[in-house]
């Protein structure tokens, strides 16, 4: 079983913790990883992006030159897409990008992103992340006793709200809970630092 090290709140090692074979000591499978982030990504999209067609432009109801005799190329309207001010051909417009994935394959690329987190020793257990008032400096001064100071996933183990608004305005550091973690939030940074309790609560609901 992975065995990592357990710190305390001022950044000291206190022991060892063994974590969960079957989750953070998994095959790490890299196409249901991605295919995961695809689908995260695409699900954040608002899809509300829009252009006019030329029959939505205003003006260009008369034709601006007669047909024949001009010696110039036929035009039927001032507002096609040839022209300045004209309607966008082919432009895009409102569209929803979401599409769903399986929940067994959400789960495999979950375990497969801590897997490969643990193998490349980022993840962070602390015995006990919590705080009585919120405090950035005491936050921050944490996360550098741990050498994770940036691109910093932290994780406890319900949503707490003095760890999360300690945390929130420094630079390259995220703060979420046990329930609502993710693939691309796991594999976006470089550090994943979690409680002890938050620890034991992604075991329940992976294993």
């Amino acid at each position: 079983m992975p065995k990592v090290a357990l710190y305390n709140m001022e950044g000291a090692q206190v022991g060892d913790i063994e974590l969960n074979d079957s989750i953070f000591g998994a095959e790490v499978n890299k196409a249901v990883m991605h295919q995961v982030v695809v689908n995260y990504l695409a699900n954040q999209r608002q899809g509300t992006q829009s252009t006019k067609t030329r029959t939505e432009v205003r003006g260009g109801g008369i034709k601006p030159w007669r047909q024949k005799g001009t010696g110039r190329a036929r035009q039927g309207s001032i507002r096609a897409p040839q022209w300045t001010g004209g309607g966008v051909a082919l432009g895009p417009k409102p569209r929803d990008y979401r599409f769903s994935v399986n929940k067994k394959v959400r789960r495999l690329a979950l375990k497969s992103a801590l897997s490969a987190k643990a193998a490349d020793n980022g993840i962070i257990v602390v015995d006990g992340l919590k705080m009585d008032e919120i405090k950035t400096a005491v936050m921050a001064k944490l996360l550098k006793n741990l050498g994770a100071d940036s691109k910093t996933l932290v994780v406890t183990a319900q949503n707490d709200t003095n760890v999360y608004k300690s945390a929130r305005n420094i630079k390259g550091v995220e703060v979420t809970y046990a329930d609502t973690l993710n693939t691309y939030a796991v594999l976006k940074n470089d550090k994943f630092v979690v409680s002890k309790d938050a620890i034991a609560r992604i075991e329940e609901v992976l294993a």
